[in-house]
């Protein structure tokens, strides 16, 4: 009887440049994936949108709508509000991007540096 867990099972048509290459298309992909559902991205458009709805509804409110709010409208101002927040979100994704992640070092390999010059 042999033992089949000290064997290391090989698969026929892939070689190690083949598995390389798959595992840093792969780590490409999740990079772009985390950059493109960053939280500020999605709070920041769901509250725009929602601001410029509800803005709408503040713009068409009638006497009625505003004398239950004790004459404020308070859909117009709320919608402000939310535009402006969904703004400052969207703004500080642009200006504080998503940083890149670090590149992978190879067990043997030394990081690649700069010169200093």
């Amino acid at each position: 009887m042999t033992d089949h867990h000290s064997e290391h099972p090989r698969h026929s048509g892939y070689s190690e440049q083949d598995v390389q290459r798959e595992v840093s298309e792969l780590k490409e992909k999740s990079a772009t994936a985390a950059r493109l559902f960053d939280i500020r991205r999605i709070i920041g458009g769901l509250f725009v949108l929602y601001g410029v709805i509800v803005t709408i509804a503040g713009l068409t409110d009638d006497d009625a709508t505003i004398d239950k709010a004790e004459g404020v409208n308070i859909n117009l101002w709320t919608g402000l509000g939310m535009l402006l927040l969904g703004i400052f979100f969207l703004a500080w994704l642009k200006l504080r991007p998503t940083a890149p992640p670090p590149p992978d070092v190879e067990p043997g390999e030394e990081p690649e540096t700069e010169p200093k010059g």
